[in-house]
């Protein structure tokens, strides 16, 4: 009897602990529900900041020389590495010269032949001027005698027709050497061409630059419609290119908001190029289509680091904002294309207000309308609030766009 009072005794402590335990819980579940969440908050502040645009670009050479053969013939040998700085006159490729030699000697022999028909026309001139000086002679000396009937009226005739007849031939004979003449310039210009025929043979960089690779093997038939064997960039500098709309080249040319002669290219790892650029060029005409005006900026290229074909954007100051108010763009939260932030009062306890936004700048955004300066606004916590509900403020670490 004794004992089964013990044990009854026993199994009332448990329960009246078990009951004391869970009653403990309860009143630390809701001691940690109603105590306000810790949030970070940041004031807002009021500066001048420079307004920054950006657009999507793509890095291009300065110049691009495709390299292609002027001659047709088989590849001996690539005198370049791919990929590496050459320098203008380098030997890039060389085509079998063998046929074009052979072509060159020959029109070299046509030339000596021509030259010499030139020689011996010129020899044949001297001859029949000689004859004809002596015909004239024989005539000016069988006029008087003739008339004293010296001489027969027969041979003086004859004095005349050999005049005559050497005067013919000397005419001929000029005739003869200025068509051989004529054959001389004719051949020289084969030897010329045969010459630059040859030299096409040795394809060197028109440019320095960045050699590509190539697109021909040695043995391969490269011809002047075979396409290009390479590609030969000059990078340093390098050009990029973007575009604007119709509105920002408006702007730009009048002193508003366009792009600046100083100019920034953001990499596509993120990171900002150390070189700052320069607007270049801007095309001719706006695309009908688009709107937009296609501008090229020059950025120096130490190193050849940059190459053609890299992504980029570039962004450039457009205008300075007097007094804009600042929030940490993480305070900013996304609705329905609207946004808000929670402004923390006095009494911590929080708003939820709609906000007009304008650019961001760095790691802070400017809001055009619903925030005061001065006013806390939370950044690390926003998923714990509510509108009218009641918070533990703390400093928010200053971003470094803010500094």
């Amino acid at each position: 009897m004794k004992g089964q009072r013990f044990r009854i005794a026993a199994v009332a402590l448990a329960v009246f602990l078990a009951t004391l335990l869970a009653s403990c819980e309860q009143q630390q579940r809701a001691a940690v529900r109603m105590a306000p969440p810790v949030v970070e908050v940041a004031s807002v502040v009021v500066r001048d900041v420079p307004i920054v645009k950006e657009w999507i670009g793509t890095l291009d050479g300065r110049v691009n020389a495709g390299i292609r053969a002027q001659v047709s013939g088989y590849v001996m040998a690539q005198a370049y590495k791919e990929g590496s700085l050459v320098h203008k006159g380098q030997l890039l490729f060389q085509i079998d010269p063998r046929p074009f030699e052979a072509a060159l000697n020959q029109a070299r022999g046509n030339q000596a032949q021509a030259e010499s028909n030139v020689q011996l026309a010129r020899a044949n001139l001297a001859q029949n001027e000689a004859r004809l000086g002596k015909a004239d002679l024989d005539v000016k000396r069988y006029a008087p005698l003739v008339k004293t009937r010296a001489i027969s009226q027969e041979e003086m005739d004859n004095a005349l027709q050999s005049q005559l007849e050497a005067r013919a031939a000397v005419q001929s004979t000029r005739a003869a050497i200025e068509s051989a003449q004529a054959a001389v310039a004719a051949v020289k210009a084969a030897v010329y061409d045969s010459e630059v025929q040859l030299e096409f043979t040795k394809i060197k960089a028109p440019i320095d630059g960045i050699a590509g690779i190539a697109k021909v093997q040695v043995g391969d038939l490269a011809s002047p419609t075979s396409g290009e064997l390479t590609m030969v960039s000059a990078v340093d500098p390098i050009k990029a290119y973007f575009t604007v709309s119709e509105q920002e080249y408006i702007a730009q040319h009048g002193g508003q908001a366009g792009p600046s002669a100083e100019l920034e290219i953001i990499l596509a790892d993120g990171s900002l190029y150390p070189h700052k650029g320069r607007l270049f060029l801007e095309d001719r005409q706006v695309d009908v289509g688009t709107g937009a005006l296609r501008m090229a900026a020059l950025f120096p290229n130490p190193g050849n680091f940059l190459r053609p074909g890299q992504y980029a954007r570039v962004r450039s100051v457009v205008s300075t904002q007097k007094a804009a108010t600042l929030v940490p763009e993480r305070a900013v939260g996304e609705l329905q294309g609207g946004y808000q932030v929670a402004v923390v009062n006095r009494d911590n306890t929080v708003s939820i207000r709609n906000v007009r936004v304008g650019p961001r700048i760095g790691g802070l955004w400017v809001i055009e309308e619903g925030v005061a300066p001065g006013e806390r606004v939370v950044v690390e916590g926003l998923q714990k609030v509510r509108n009218g509900s009641s918070v533990t403020p703390q400093p928010y670490p200053q971003p470094a766009g803010a500094k």
